[in-house]
């Protein structure tokens, strides 16, 4: 073999090898603090308001006036008396009474502390991402909520290169209870479905990198005949399913929108480097 082509080879090896190290330095998974799912729903409540209300008085007042008479000589020291007397009574009451019925309402906002852990799982399994731990949210009813800018800024994701914010916008429960045709049989369902809208944002630039909806499902199904009978739908296991559920669409759709994040791809994957460099084949001329 010549020098000159010597040369190219092991260029073109030191090339492949430099390549390779700065993609492997590329590669290094995104850190993400998942957020709780915060939530905001008009709440009506009735109320019903009745109120009495009495008092009274009593006003007494007394006179009393004597006046002495002389009556015989014989008995000048008997002496008797008159007594006149004047007295008068003054009482009173009142009383109130009021009624009153209606309903009232108000918005009600939070985080849902469930329903993340799915993500947070999938997430890890894909090999795109690392999870930190981020601090929750506490107040209640408040706008600040959704100011997830000002949430990074107070340093409330420590660690962080990213930020995946999830909003609740439809959550449902059901339950249903449907004959089965031409049988005595009655199938008993519990359902959830949950919608949420996600952003992942960068704690550096406040940029939105990707940008989705996913939707968690989970049901309960019992049989019972006709003739009734206690049945119990499993509200846990429907909580699980909706979670599970909800974590798989997430990753996937954070996968399919991975290219807005510069340079991160999953450990786990093959690069089209590591593709190249497998099928190349260097055949060496003596």
């Amino acid at each position: 073999m010549t020098n000159v082509l010597k040369q190219l080879l092991l260029g073109g090896m030191l090339a492949t090898v430099a390549l390779g190290t700065q993609f492997a330095i590329a590669a290094k998974p995104a850190k993400v603090a998942v957020t709780d799912l915060a939530y905001e729903e008009r709440v009506q409540e009735y109320f019903r308001n009745i109120s009495a209300s009495s008092s009274s008085s009593v006003r007494a007042r007394s006179r009393d006036s004597v006046r002495a008479a002389e009556y015989s000589d014989w008995d000048r020291d008997a002496a008797s008396y008159a007594r006149r007397s004047n007295s008068s009574l003054d009482a009173s009451s009142q009383s109130s009474y009021s009624y009153s019925e209606g309903t009232y309402s108000y918005i009600d906002r939070g985080e849902l502390r469930k329903f993340t852990g799915d993500i947070k799982g999938e997430m890890l399994k894909s090999g795109y991402f690392r999870v930190v731990q981020g601090k929750p949210f506490t107040a209640r009813n408040t706008e600040k909520l959704y100011d997830i800018i000002a949430r990074i800024r107070q340093g409330n994701y420590p660690g962080a290169d990213y930020v995946l914010f999830g909003t609740v916008s439809s959550i449902q429960f059901r339950q249903e209870a449907n004959p089965i045709d031409h049988t005595d049989t009655v199938s008993h369902i519990l359902s959830l479905e949950l919608v949420a809208d996600f952003s992942l944002i960068s704690t550096k630039t406040y940029e939105v990198k990707a940008s989705f909806s996913a939707t968690g499902a989970g049901q309960d199904v019992k049989l019972m005949s006709s003739a009734g009978g206690q049945i119990v739908l499993n509200r846990g296991k429907v909580i699980s399913e909706v979670s599970k559920t909800l974590g798989e669409d997430v990753i996937r759709q954070l996968e399919e929108q991975i290219a807005g994040i510069e340079a991160y791809v999953p450990a786990s994957h093959e690069t089209t480097i590591e593709h190249h460099h497998q099928q190349e084949e260097v055949i060496l001329f003596r």
